[in-house]
């Protein structure tokens, strides 16, 4: 997948700014792609050179203007033909997983120190996604906005974003027991 069509599909519902198409891929987005904001800053100007979105400047009082985006007709076309390609497998690269991968024959106690510290931020990644999600149930059950709501797709994807974070939560908890367990340590936190 390219960074593109991670803009298209986030540009589908409403004109946005480039910063705030950043601030959306900080928060919801980065669950499945991460970009800088520069990053996001030079394809939207490219997907623009390229037909694929449309920009608009609005004039603010008191503030710069600014430039607000939305979807081609020739984006949702991209992005159509995107959908339709088989996509490849998705591989797992992790600085933390090498480290545990060489647990034999390394300091534990650094490891499970980084395994308690990616533990917390995974906690803290699930409760962001739980909080984004009420968000966009508001009072509706999640049965309910999934079969009749207006758009699913990023409700979908926060849905993994939250299974993601509570897997790795659990497993970084679980591989910190196991070491500390083998090393005859007290079980901290």
């Amino acid at each position: 997948m390219a960074l593109r069509h991670a803009v298209l599909a986030a540009l589908l519902d409403e004109e946005l700014s480039g910063y705030q198409l950043a601030k959306q891929f900080d928060a919801g987005v980065a669950n499945f792609w991460h970009a800088l904001p520069q990053q996001v800053y030079a394809e939207l100007a490219k997907l623009e050179e390229d037909g694929l979105v449309s920009g608009r400047e609005v004039v603010q009082e008191s503030r710069p203007n600014k430039r607000l985006f939305q979807v081609t007709d020739a984006g949702l076309g991209a992005l159509r033909r995107f959908a339709a390609t088989p996509a490849k497998p998705t591989f797992v690269r992790d600085d933390l997983l090498v480290a545990v991968q060489a647990a034999d024959h390394v300091d534990t106690a650094d490891l499970i120190a980084r395994l308690e510290q990616r533990a917390t931020f995974a906690q803290t990644r699930a409760e962001l996604f739980e909080a984004l999600l009420q968000t966009m149930r508001g009072n509706r059950a999640e049965e309910d906005l999934l079969r009749h709501g207006r758009r699913i797709g990023p409700y979908l994807t926060c849905l993994r974003g939250l299974d993601f974070e509570r897997s790795n939560q659990e497993w970084c908890r679980r591989t910190a027991a196991v070491l500390r367990d083998r090393n005859g340590t007290s079980e901290a936190g």
